[in-house]
């Protein structure tokens, strides 16, 4: 029995779909942890075991991890608390029942930046490793899916880069530092969750296949759009104002700042690409997949 948070999300739907596809054939049932079943896709119906509630509930989590082997857990950051409270301490009460229920497998969505020395100092990414850590603590088998940022990132920016054909961030222009598709990410927890010969805890990097700076993808977005995009880099202070102006949490906020920031001073750079951390999906293929319609409707 492989328990799936997150389900409808952006990792957790294609996670979903791999292991709808998979999972039988490897003698696994499937149960989903979903606050509303009826953003299930069609497939998943009537095929999976729905749990409806917050995976932050105790309660849920008490009925979900019952017969469980695996679990593939998911922290939807929210923006009102504090980074610790919004890692931390929604995953506390899955480490207990964790425990309680004997669970032997975990495989979460972290980031990269362990071992480096702006791991402490990096926001959203410290917060990310020390709910790794809480897990890992627990006694299960654990596998960190250490990622960079996402591809799926630039879909916020698609309204300013079709009326102004631009795209902001905060690091340098020519930064380069890995990317990856979150259908990596998740072909990369569904080979870990159906085959649990693995013990002990650690990460899994998923680079994507090479480094990429701001103007790297200015320029690709440039010829798959057939018209010009171009980058603009937002101050540290721009971005704090603009964060708290939407209502975040403040501190929330200064961690999305010091995440950038470390990412900035090369947070991401800590890992080598192999053909075991990189991840196959180039930026070229997924802009012309899912970015440029996105951008051009």
């Amino acid at each position: 029995m492989i328990v799936i948070t997150g389900s409808t999300g952006n990792i957790g739907r294609h996670l979903l779909s791999r292991l709808l596809e998979s999972a039988p054939a490897a003698g696994e049932e499937l149960r989903v942890i979903v606050r509303d079943p009826a953003r299930l896709p069609d497939a998943a119906r009537g095929r999976v075991e729905v749990v409806t509630g917050s995976h932050a509930d105790a309660e849920v989590l008490d009925r979900a991890f019952e017969g469980a082997d695996a679990v593939f857990w998911l922290v939807p950051p929210d923006a009102s608390l504090t980074p610790y409270d919004a890692y931390s301490g929604f995953t506390r009460p899955a480490t207990e029942a964790l425990v309680a229920h004997g669970v032997g497998h975990v495989v979460g969505v972290s980031a990269l930046g362990r071992g480096t020395p702006l791991a402490d100092r990096a926001g959203l990414v410290t917060a990310s490793l020390a709910m790794d850590d809480l897990i890992a603590g627990t006694g299960v088998a654990y596998r960190a899916l250490a990622n960079p940022s996402f591809f799926e990132n630039l879909l916020e920016e698609a309204d300013s880069i079709r009326e102004k054909g631009v795209f902001t961030d905060s690091v340098d222009a020519d930064r380069k530092a890995p990317f990856v598709a979150v259908a990596d990410i998740a072909a990369a927890a569904a080979g870990l969750l159906l085959d649990r010969s693995w013990t002990g805890t650690g990460s899994v990097p998923v680079l994507g296949p090479r480094d990429l700076s701001p103007n790297d993808l200015a320029r690709i977005m440039t010829e798959q759009f057939g018209r010009p995009v171009r980058y603009e880099r937002q101050s540290f202070d721009e971005l704090y104002a603009t964060l708290v102006g939407y209502g975040l949490n403040e501190a929330f906020a200064q961690g999305v700042v010091d995440m950038k920031r470390a990412k900035d001073e090369g947070l991401d750079a800590g890992v080598v690409r192999t053909p075991d951390t990189a991840s196959p999906t180039g930026f070229e293929q997924w802009c012309a997949r899912t970015l440029k319609p996105a951008v051009l409707s």
